[in-house]
């Protein structure tokens, strides 16, 4: 039996239709915004920690309109590799490493600069915290699109260690091949200990250190805890706080722009709110890592302030010309000294 459909039947189903597409389009409009974080520490790190309780703040205040993922120990990209991940779009947020970003904006290996050299956390806060920093911020985003959320986190004071070789006084890291996580002042400064660098990405560090593929490394008391390296044969510390290491936390600024504003607002906001307890936590850590690898049987060396000023006197005479072969701000060594309260 043929059936008629009349003019109502037809207008019914056309509403019909529109009424379910628009229901389609609210539930495509609430489907949470995927904010995809690559870090390439163990989850047990501090770094990982702060960025997970981030994660979960930002979750909580959008209501779950950013839904985050987090991805550790380089499960997506080692640091050396996730800057060009984040500007080919491949991850929204990251939080490497200065020395990993020197490639695309130089000024960022000033934390490695002569003058840093053995310098209390207070200076240096006041550095990455004032003009200096935030002249590297805006050329990160100038170059590349990529904003830095807020203040840096600190992972904290970068020290010698060694698997196989006492570590007693700065004479006994002549001639050992010593790792370090990138950025040319790095490789630098190891030259100027007569020794010799190398660049391994941190997630490669245990193995390569345990089959010797170097002899020690440049890294903090809290990395070497995270990643057990005691089990890939350290031995020896050598602790001249050569520098405060300096996480970047950085996001995307089209992801930013994809956002509300008021959400946008939230990301950067959460993140400046939360800083200083993730800075005091670093700290803590820190301590309690250099504890922890002390009962794990690594001997530990402190030279005095007097002998790193020394060096960090001798080091200054060539930071000109430093500053000119890294191909940094021309006028960023005066404008460390403005930082930090000094005659420039």
């Amino acid at each position: 039996m043929t059936k008629t459909i009349s003019r109502r039947t037809l207008a019914l189903g056309a509403a019909a239709i529109a009424s379910a597409g628009l229901v389609t389009r609210k539930v495509r409009a609430a489907d949470p915004i995927r904010l995809r974080i690559s870090l390439d520490t163990a989850p047990s790190h501090m770094r990982n920690v702060s960025i997970l309780d981030y994660a979960a703040k930002l979750e909580k205040a959008s209501d779950n309109a950013i839904k985050v993922e987090v991805f550790h120990a380089g499960a997506l990209f080692s640091d050396l590799n996730v800057t060009k991940a984040l500007v080919q779009g491949q991850v929204e947020m990251a939080c490497p490493g200065t020395w990993t970003l020197t490639g695309f904006v130089p000024d960022f290996d000033f934390p490695n600069l002569p003058m840093l050299y053995g310098l209390p956390l207070s200076d240096v806060r006041k550095i990455v915290d004032g003009k200096t920093g935030a002249l590297v911020n805006d050329l990160m985003l100038k170059k590349l699109k990529l904003r830095v959320l807020g203040p840096w986190l600190e992972l904290g004071a970068q020290n010698w260690y060694t698997s196989s070789k006492p570590l007693h006084t700065f004479a006994d890291v002549k001639g050992l091949k010593i790792r370090n996580a990138g950025g040319a002042a790095l490789g630098v400064r190891a030259r100027f200990f007569e020794a010799i660098p190398n660049t391994t990405a941190w997630p490669d560090v245990p193995l390569a250190l345990s089959q010797g593929t170097f002899d020690g490394l440049v890294s903090t008391n809290e990395s070497c805890f995270s990643a057990k390296l005691w089990e890939a044969g350290l031995k020896y510390s050598l602790q001249d706080h050569q520098n405060i290491n300096e996480y970047v936390p950085l996001i995307s600024d089209a992801f930013l722009a994809k956002l509300p504003g008021e959400l946008s607002k939230m990301v950067l906001s959460l993140w400046k709110d939360n800083i200083a307890t993730y800075r005091a936590n670093m700290g803590a850590a820190q301590e309690r890592a250099l504890n922890e690898l002390k009962s794990h049987g690594v001997q530990v060396t402190e030279p005095t302030q007097a002998e790193i000023a020394a060096l960090r006197a001798k080091m200054l005479v060539d930071q000109e010309k430093l500053v000119k072969d890294l191909k940094m701000d021309a006028d960023i060594s005066k404008m460390i000294a403005a930082d930090m309260g000094a005659a420039a």
